[in-house]
């Protein structure tokens, strides 16, 4: 059976939670890190850096690649981009609607 990918809800819901949001922007800013510098960088552990970083690989948003002996998470923007696209589209229909609201209430 083929494995689903990840779309943007499930980026959507991954961003939801605070602390990997924070690891995303981290991510972002700093390149590819190892779990370590990113448990340093807060007060969360490392166990629990790995679990929130396997969330955000699952949606598409963070990839690790091996260095050595070391794993090093890295961002991935595709998944954001597609997110992006889906908010765009979604913005739109709402102005349309907006739009046939206004003026069905100006000639009612």
């Amino acid at each position: 059976m083929p494995v689903p990918q990840p779309g943007p809800a499930s980026v959507f819901a991954a961003l939801g939670d605070e602390t990997r949001l924070r690891l995303v922007t981290v991510l972002c800013v700093g390149g590819a890190v190892s779990i370590a510098q990113l448990t340093a960088t807060t007060e969360v552990t490392r166990q629990a850096v790995t679990r929130h970083l396997q969330v955000l690989a699952d949606a598409g948003l963070v990839r690790d690649v091996k260095v050595g002996r070391e794993r090093l998470w890295q961002f991935d923007p595709q998944q954001v981009e597609e997110a992006r696209r889906s908010l765009e589209l979604i913005a739109q229909q709402w102005d349309q609607a907006l739009g046939r609201l206004k003026l069905s209430l100006e000639n009612g």
